[in-house]
């Protein structure tokens, strides 16, 4: 008894540590996924998330403090056959250590692959030689956790900010970049702030350039959710000078709009809000992403160009059978032509050449639909995605490719989705996939890919088989 209250005193007495439980991933949502009960204090939007847990730092034994670390191989070998046979091999490690505050996640893969774009996905180094190219990716962040309000990130990653399948902020369809992240949760709030760099290949080499993003998410309720996105894209030089990072862009609560025409500058500024609404599992998501817009040129007429808008609607969630667990999702994601373009490749939201956000670029119509169903180790997906696009012409910009400059416009107005080259292309992805080691993440599997190119009347089937791990997404769906 007095041992009991002793320990009662001394809790009392001792502030309570937090320390960093894991980093998390941005890879695909799985039906068997946990999911932390609906709260005001949880934010799913920004991935991956940190997840944290308490001890108190009298009790030195503590089951619960994880002190660890892991190391695994990592494999990427898979190939199919459309025409002739493609392929990709690749190698390498699986790194994750845990202590007390601090949390390190490393995976790194190279290899070979056939230029094929069903077996190119991009990395951080890529180099193209005849019919094949070689890449090595390498992902990681180190995290620090000094208490319940503040995270610490550095590394070089992808980073996710939605709900969605796609995401019309930042998404991890590209190449990843070294960034520096710095989120605080207080109240029912979550401000994240985060400083990318990256960078364009040209005749010269590669070419620098930065960003600096602001999300804000707010839990009104339990159930309902808010968003606000902010981020601005630069160039270390441009044509007044030689800034190098921009201090004014350091500045963790400045508004960017006002901070630009402060600065004399056009960098590339795009806005977005976010909601989502939750019931029982199940959860309706919105984005709106606005890079440019005219109220005056909308009530005279809508088709003026620079209106660059875009919005997202989605339904997902799970549910359990006798069968195994189950995961859909309804997802329509439409953008205005020239959206996330700019005057030149390097004031475009991109990096190495692919779109920051949406895959797709600007100027089309999409609409996804994907049912999953997993039991044990095995899972069978089922993805199919439309969409109607417009693609450059005559040497014309038509807004689809955000490294085409806007200048390069036919007209002033009269811009619609789906103008210049439209194409109407679905895709349709079976997969049967088997768990191998769950430790490394390394799955075994076998997808059917089906499309369909409207306007061409084609029609192609490529079977893929392959071992992989399960470190990233392996985008083949778009």
């Amino acid at each position: 008894m007095k041992t009991f209250i002793l320990h009662i005193i001394l809790l009392c007495l001792t502030p309570i540590t937090w320390g960093q439980y894991g980093i998390g991933s941005t890879f695909e949502e799985l039906p068997l996924d946990s999911i932390p009960p609906a709260s005001v204090e949880f934010h799913s939007a920004l991935k991956p998330s940190d997840r944290q847990y308490t001890y108190t730092s009298w009790k030195k034994n503590d089951s619960i403090r994880p002190n660890y670390y892991f190391i695994a191989p990592a494999v990427d070998i898979n190939g199919g056959y459309s025409k002739q046979f493609n392929y990709r091999t690749g190698l390498g490690l699986n790194f994750h250590a845990q202590t007390g505050k601090w949390f390190i996640k490393i995976g790194a893969i190279g290899g070979i692959g056939s230029v094929d774009s069903l077996f190119h996905t991009p990395a951080y180094y890529y180099e193209q030689k005849g019919k094949n190219y070689y890449y090595a990716d390498i992902r990681g962040r180190i995290s620090y956790t000094p208490n319940e309000i503040f995270n610490f990130q550095v590394g070089l990653d992808n980073n996710f900010i939605g709900e969605g399948s796609r995401s019309l902020f930042l998404s991890d369809y590209g190449a990843p970049y070294p960034f520096a992240q710095i989120k605080a949760k207080f109240w029912r709030m979550e401000y994240t702030l985060l400083y990318q760099f990256m960078r364009e290949h040209s005749s010269k080499g590669w070419k620098s350039k930065f960003a600096t993003s602001h999300n804000i998410s707010l839990n009104v309720t339990k159930w309902l959710n808010f968003g606000v996105f902010e981020t601005v894209l630069f160039q270390p030089k441009d044509t007044l000078l030689n800034r190098g990072y921009e201090a004014e862009y350091l500045n963790p609560l400045v508004f960017f709009r006002p901070q630009e025409y402060s600065l004399g500058s056009a960098d590339n500024i795009l806005m977005g809000i976010s909601m989502n609404a939750n019931y029982k599992g199940h959860m309706f998501y919105a984005q709106f992403v606005l890079d440019e817009f005219s109220l005056s040129e909308i009530r005279k007429n809508p088709t003026w160009w620079a209106n660059k808008y875009g919005g997202q609607f989605g339904f997902k969630g799970r549910f359990n059978t006798s069968i195994g667990a189950f995961f859909y999702r309804a997802e329509y994601n439409f953008m205005r032509p020239y959206t996330y373009s700019h005057i030149n490749e390097m004031q475009a939201y991109g990096n190495q050449g692919h779109v920051l956000a949406h895959p797709l670029g600007g100027n089309f119509h999409e609409l996804v639909a994907e049912l999953k169903w997993q039991k044990g180790k095995f899972l069978a997906k089922f993805f199919t995605v439309y969409y109607l696009k417009g693609y450059d012409k005559d040497g014309y910009s038509y807004g689809g490719d955000i490294y085409m400059p806007y200048t390069l416009r036919p007209e002033e107005y009269n811009h619609k989705i789906g103008q210049g080259q439209g194409q109407n292309i679905s895709k349709t992805i079976l997969t049967v996939d088997y768990e191998v080691w769950k430790p490394g993440q390394i799955h075994v599997f076998l997808e059917n890919h089906f499309i369909i190119q409207a306007n061409k009347m084609k029609a192609s089937y490529i079977p893929v088989i392959g071992i992989r791990s399960q470190l990233w997404n392996d985008y083949r769906n778009y």
